[in-house]
């Protein structure tokens, strides 16, 4: 049986007047989310709330694989819902950005849309399990920028994929083998902004879960704090 600790936090951060972000943590079902809104107040905290809140409500299926398919369900659930809102309010942008974890056993999943993403240290290694759904993610792929890089670039947040936007969502997936030891983070925008890859490997390596979420805010807001703070860190034990 896999043991897991993990440790969550979502700040509003110094600049914005509302929280736009949602995460959810359902440690007994071991699925674990950071959702990030886009639209602006009372559309975006709408969508990514609705990401959660769908996920959070999910069926409990009998096996992983059947689990997985039901996580994976949900978030198509939440995309059509935002888009019935979309409607009932006339039209507009509404969305949000997903990262979803589930782990089952000694392997795990990820499904995401847009730029929040999941990390892993393995062995003192950081490595991202995700690729941006991005303008930027292009220019890091054919080799232009890194992703630290991109993380500067002016168009650093302009999205091509979310829940909620266009009439069909296009889930990508990860899935690996764990390792005991292992760290993930799956985190918005809102601290990758002001943390590149050695900042997080250096935060994450050596802090105990106790501290981990102290260390990494005030990362992002002594950065600036310029949007949404949220992430989650799970230990597999």
């Amino acid at each position: 049986m896999t043991r897991l600790r993990h440790t969550a936090i979502t700040h509003v951060g110094k600049v914005r007047k509302v929280n736009e972000d949602s995460i959810l943590s359902l440690p007994e079902q071991k699925v674990w989310v950071v959702s990030d809104g886009m639209g602006g107040h009372a559309a975006g905290d709408f969508a990514s709330q609705t990401v959660v809140d769908t996920i959070a409500t999910m069926p409990l299926r009998d096996g992983p694989a059947e689990q997985m398919q039901a996580l994976r369900q949900s978030i198509l659930t939440a995309h059509d819902t935002i888009l019935a809102e979309i409607d009932a309010r006339g039209g507009g942008t509404i969305g949000a950005t997903v990262v979803a974890l589930m782990i089952s056993d000694a392997h795990f999943v990820c499904f995401w849309a847009g730029d929040s993403r999941l990390y892993r240290l393995r062995d003192g290694v950081i490595e991202m399990l995700t690729t941006d759904h991005s303008i930027v993610a292009g220019l890091v792929l054919s080799g232009d920028l890194t992703w630290d890089e991109a993380e500067k670039h002016p168009h650093s947040n302009a999205i091509t994929r979310a829940v909620g936007v266009g009439d069909m969502l296009e889930l990508d997936k990860v899935r690996g083998a764990l390792e005991r030891g292992d760290r993930f983070l799956l985190c918005s925008d809102g601290l990758t902004k002001y943390a590149g890859f050695e900042t997080l490997r250096a935060a994450l390596q050596d802090t105990p879960i106790e501290m981990v979420t102290d260390k990494l805010l005030t990362i992002a807001l002594d950065g600036g704090g310029g949007d949404n703070i949220s992430f989650i860190v799970v230990d597999v034990i």
